[in-house]
């Protein structure tokens, strides 16, 4: 079992849970497939399992590390955000999506993704590299996005909160009456959420 499952705080943990989505942040493992940094990038790209018949042996030497999410909700709660290779269309209709929902940095629709690459990981995790967070009324949240309650994270969807374990989503509950929640999914994205991308979620299959 390998150190290469995400959670919705980006933690890299180990589960012998399988990911329906492929991640990638740069070569993070040595040489005896052991995780030795955070990441590499600040491009967090979320990928496609399957991509042009390619084969890759996991977590090969001096080769990127392949990280793992249950579903694109969680990838993007850890900071992740579609790769322009595998899901380009997707890539596309997110950034559109960002930057419909975050006019205050002033991009057009031709600025390079690096910019906003820059903008995510500085919401994503700060300089001790801990998980940035941040507060707000939970009634005003879109679908997809992670929150925490009691130290534990919770997806938002069809006005409901799921607990979100490796192997998927085990409780449902209605919408805490608190004003505000501890959101885990960065500032910039849920805005892009709200703006008109829906992840893919777990949930989809149990309504």
């Amino acid at each position: 079992m390998l150190q290469n499952r995400v959670d919705p705080r980006g933690n890299i943990v180990k589960t012998s849970a399988r990911g329906a989505w492929l991640g990638n942040r740069g070569q993070l493992h040595g040489d005896t497939k052991t995780i030795l940094r955070p990441f590499k990038l600040k491009a967090w790209l979320i990928c496609v399992l399957k991509f042009k018949d390619r084969h890759r042996q996991v977590m090969a030497p001096n080769l990127y590390t392949e990280l793992f999410f249950f579903d694109e909700a969680t990838a993007f709660s850890a900071g992740h955000r579609p790769c322009f290779e595998c899901r380009r269309d997707d890539a596309n209709r997110f950034k559109t999506a960002w930057l419909k929902g975050n006019p205050e940095y002033g991009f057009d629709p031709k600025v390079h993704i690096e910019k906003i690459d820059e903008i995510i990981h500085q919401e994503r995790i700060d300089k001790k590299g801990n998980k940035v967070t941040f507060e707000a009324a939970v009634h005003d949240l879109p679908d997809g996005v992670f929150i925490q309650i009691d130290n534990e994270p919770y997806l938002l969807a069809n006005k409901m909160i799921w607990h979100w374990t490796p192997s998927g989503y085990e409780q449902m509950a209605p919408l805490p009456v608190s004003v505000k929640v501890i959101v885990l999914t960065p500032r910039s994205v849920v805005k892009a959420f709200r703006s008109g991308y829906r992840p893919q979620m777990g949930t989809d299959d149990l309504k």
